[in-house]
């Protein structure tokens, strides 16, 4: 599939790393595109969705800018060109840096993006843990590379401090456990000691597994980067193995005396 007047670069989600879990139209523009660029890791997990005859761009961790960078002039070769990223690709991911560059670069300012939506974390690991996110939620990430420590400190009292369920992406790391113990820590000191919390590791995929507690038992020696963790509020029900938050259906529609 190349480019003829329109220069166009997708930016594709291929979904939490299951293949089942890849949206029709991203699997759609992997098999037209002639050229494949992500994270090495990505690349693996799509591979049985990758001919032989395409060219494939890879690197490893904090190597975006480079692979997104050389996606782009591919497309200025005339080449159609699949950028992927994990889950969604607006949501933490390379759509946003695609887009980024090309205001950056002038070289690229006729090249267009066309993001392919994709199932996020959050909504995986909601789904295997029940129906958290049923009502207002906020999606906060605790990673500090990119986005000011301060910052964060700031988002994570705003959240607490709002009710909201919390989905939280790149938790922690064997390094990096700080902003996690800050963040259950302000939830704990609004929000109280018995809120639930549903953690899942690797959402989808072979390895799966699942963990649900009270907020003050939390098993911060067992958070990673494969973790999704999230921190329901006052309404979130935890029954019959399954996590839940209640939106005020039957207060409003049932007389709770019959």
């Amino acid at each position: 599939m190349k480019s003829s007047k329109r220069k166009i670069i997708y930016a594709v989600g291929i979904g939490p790393g299951n293949l089942n879990m890849i949206t029709p139209e991203a699997k759609n523009i992997i098999e037209k595109c002639e050229i494949i660029a992500g994270y090495s890791n990505y690349i693996k997990q799509i591979m049985p969705l990758i001919s032989e005859n395409k060219e494939i761009i890879q690197s490893g961790m904090r190597g975006e800018i480079d692979r997104c960078t050389q996606a782009l002039d591919k497309v200025l070769e005339g080449k159609s060109v699949a950028v992927i990223s994990s889950g969604d690709a607006g949501i933490y991911a390379m759509g946003g840096l695609i887009a980024e560059l090309i205001e950056y670069h002038q070289k690229y300012s006729e090249i267009e993006v066309l993001s392919v939506a994709g199932v996020t974390a959050s909504s995986a690991a909601a789904a295997v843990l029940g129906a958290p996110l049923m009502n207002d939620f906020a999606v906060l990430s605790l990673s500090d590379l990119l986005t000011p420590r301060e910052l964060i400190l700031k988002r994570i009292a705003g959240i607490a401090s709002s009710g909201l369920v919390c989905c939280l992406y790149n938790p922690g790391s064997i390094k990096r456990r700080d902003l996690l113990e800050y963040c259950i820590g302000k939830f704990r000191e609004i929000q109280g000691d018995n809120i639930y919390v549903g953690i899942v590791w690797n959402a989808t995929k072979e390895n799966q597994a699942t963990f649900v507690c009270k907020i003050k038992d939390f098993p911060f020696d067992k958070i990673n980067m494969n973790t999704m963790v999230i921190i329901g509020n006052e309404f979130t029900v935890y029954k019959n193995g399954k996590l839940f938050t209640t939106r005020g259906y039957c207060e409003k529609y049932y007389d709770k005396n019959n």
